[in-house]
């Protein structure tokens, strides 16, 4: 029976109290934090990094490495000290500024800020839906390129009971559970309490038997029984054959005598007198950030024992290579050029469908993008039409049925586009962007590239109606930071819409239309690359200038053939994605949008916020100020006033305007 030998039991022990000494003393000295999980898990910590988990201090991006990703991220602490006795490049100094400024211990686990952190985990339940997306990949890297001789990872996931009732929770274990995602395994520290108080005041699930009916093997453990945990685990690295819950009954706030199994344990530091005799009774000495140096010598021994595994493992790794290779990371590309060569067949064309025929021209020159969808691929079209979707036990195909799962999706895009070596392309309406954002949030925090790629992208997608027509939806996605989201105007901008995404160090929307879209002599690919452009300039002094992004860029240059028959001198700016734009030069931004243009004025079909940047406050902006309407689309122009008749008119009756002589009023 695996690890019995007193030995190891005793300083495994030791470790989950020196956990709980560190986390009492950072969790004091900021004076904030979460002490209840690291103390309720240390145990479980111990047992992980000292006899379960493979890993390389020395090298934490090592791919065959066990990922460990820390849902319950409030538990941070946990994590930190766990990281920092196993040997990573994470100080006794970084501890104690646990939750200070640009420290390496954040509040909350953040990926490229701590050595060891898999993903930024925070909002509960995401953490689980990540690790099934990285679980996906291996999976993915392990068939299409026979790499299992070197790909054998575990990918485990710690949880709590608010992981555990968050939906995202349910849709992303769904999907493991049809997948067989073997590889995966989800650790619950069952500790029943939450942090308004007994977990009985809210949940009552057989979380067992609701995870045994997604398709999971189950285990129940004592998480302060060694043998039981060893014997738990071995099981997992040997024989798993479906993906795993472990469920590991804890006490939160284990060996406080006052706050164990309370929900003062949970959120807030124990208190100076409360530490004092938690550590009395733990047997520790009351200076702070005590590690015994039993502690240092066990992870020591630790250490060469993996440095062993790590040999190993680089020697099959040089002896598979010699046939057989892995993808590249994912490299900005230059593909403009084709793209825009399909661009100019110079027809009608959806967004939707111009994008779907890119993505597909895609297919051979970027073998790393997969494509996924929530249901609805053959409406979005986030599909390649030359290969299968993946299915259990069958990942060699390059396109992922999520399902309508659309939460989980997005957070599983996000775990297979941290491990690298996939470019995920996430397909949904984009009304739906909502079931999201939260991931979609996540993603942009932690720069990955996913390129979300949302349809049906205003009301005139016609006859569904309000509940699928977006209205905020551009507003709320521009307003997150390191978010691309590009909106392009015809096939050519749909092009330098790709072109952005395979270059952008972070995630990129596509927000592309349902109806066709007239191809634009005007419109230019590679001024689009800028963000906003001057798609048609003025004679000579611009009385008027119309600014218009997606399907409105079109209706923006019939208004201003109109205004320049009535004889006011129109500017037109194409302006897909204001992000890239922000960022050019400055010499460049005035140039589109700087200096004396006359009247300005916005034509989106979507929420004005935002637009008063540009139009200024004496603008005007042809916008949508409610939700739409079930009607074909003509019908749905000339209800909210996009036609060129009703925006001429808003304009000439403008105050700033004389609608005699077409020129600006004195």
């Amino acid at each position: 029976m695996p690890y019995t030998n007193e030995e190891t039991q005793q300083n495994l022990t030791l470790i989950a109290n020196t956990v709980r000494g560190l986390t009492m003393d950072a969790t004091e000295q900021a004076r904030s934090g979460h002490p209840g999980l690291p103390m309720g898990c240390a145990e479980l910590g111990a047992y992980l990094w000292g006899c379960f988990l493979r890993y390389n201090p020395e090298d934490p991006e090592w791919m065959n490495r066990d990922r460990l990703v820390l849902s319950a991220g409030h538990g941070s602490m946990w994590l930190y000290s766990m990281l920092h006795l196993a040997g990573y490049d994470l100080s006794l100094e970084d501890l104690k500024n646990f939750r200070q400024m640009y420290s390496k211990t954040p509040g909350h686990p953040e990926y490229r800020e701590t050595p060891g952190v898999e993903v930024t985990t925070g909002p509960l339940g995401q953490g689980i839906a990540m690790g099934v997306g990285m679980a996906l990949h291996a999976k993915i890297l392990e068939q299409r390129y026979e790499a299992g001789p070197i790909l054998n990872h575990k990918v485990c996931c710690v949880c709590g009971d608010g992981c555990i009732m968050e939906g995202v929770s349910s849709e992303a274990s769904s999907l493991a559970g049809h997948l067989n995602l073997s590889n995966l395994i989800l650790i619950y520290d069952a500790n029943r309490i939450t942090l308004d108080g007994p977990l009985s005041d809210s949940f009552n699930e057989d979380v067992l038997q609701r995870y045994q009916a997604y398709g999971f093997e189950t285990h129940e453990v004592n998480g302060y029984d060694f043998v039981d945990l060893g014997r738990c685990f071995s099981s997992l690295r040997s024989q798993q054959e479906k993906p795993a819950l472990v469920m590991v009954h804890t006490s939160i706030g284990k060996g406080s005598p006052h706050k164990e199994g309370s929900p003062k344990a949970h959120g807030t530091p124990l208190g100076e007198e409360e530490v004092k005799l938690t550590k009395q009774a733990l047997g520790f000495p009351q200076k702070p950030w005590y590690i015994p140096s039993a502690v240092t010598k066990f992870f020591q021994r630790r250490s060469d024992q993996l440095s062993k595994k790590y040999a190993d493992w680089q020697q099959a790794y040089a002896s598979w290579s010699e046939t057989q290779s892995l993808p590249s990371p994912h490299q900005p590309m230059d593909v403009l050029e084709d793209l825009l060569s399909l661009a100019h067949e110079n027809k009608p064309k959806s967004g939707r469908a111009a994008s779907h025929q890119m993505l597909n021209a895609l297919a051979e020159k970027c073998p790393q993008i997969y494509t996924c969808s929530a249901d609805l691929s053959c409406s979005d079209l986030t599909y390649f039409e030359q290969s299968p979707h993946i299915k259990k036990e069958d990942f060699r195909g390059r396109n992922i049925k999520c399902g309508v799962r659309e939460f989980a999706m997005a957070a599983a895009c996000a775990g297979m586009a941290r491990e690298g070596k996939v470019l995920p392309v996430c397909g949904t309406f984009l009304t739906f962007s909502d079931y999201m954002r939260p991931s979609i949030r996540l993603a942009a925090l932690m720069r990955l590239p996913v390129v979300y790629h949302f349809t049906h992208d205003s009301i005139f997608l016609g006859e569904d109606g309000p509940t699928h027509q977006p209205i905020e939806h551009l507003m709320s996605l521009r307003a997150m930071p390191h978010l691309y989201v590009f909106r392009p105007g015809d096939s050519k901008e749909v092009a330098a819409a790709w072109q952005t995404a395979l270059h952008h160090r972070g995630p990129t929307a596509l927000i592309l239309s349902r109806q066709n879209l007239p191809p634009l002599e005007e419109t230019c690919g590679h001024q689009a690359m800028q963000g906003a452009y001057v798609a048609r300039k003025e004679k000579e002094k611009a009385a008027v200038t119309l600014m218009a992004t997606g399907s409105e860029v079109s209706l923006a240059l019939n208004v201003a053939d109109v205004l320049q028959e009535r004889g006011f001198d129109t500017r037109v700016i194409s302006m897909p994605c204001w992000e890239l734009f922000e960022s050019q030069p400055e010499e460049y931004k005035e140039s589109v949008v700087g200096g004396d243009l006359g009247l300005r004025v916005s034509i989106e079909a979507g929420s004005e916020q935002g637009w008063y940047r540009y139009v200024g406050r004496k603008g005007i902006t042809v916008c949508l100020e409610s939700f739409g309407a079930s009607a074909p689309a003509a019908d749905l122009s000339d209800e909210f006033g996009f036609t060129e008749e009703a925006i001429v008119e808003r304009i000439l009756t403008h105050t700033s305007l004389n609608r005699d002589n077409g020129k600006p009023e004195e």
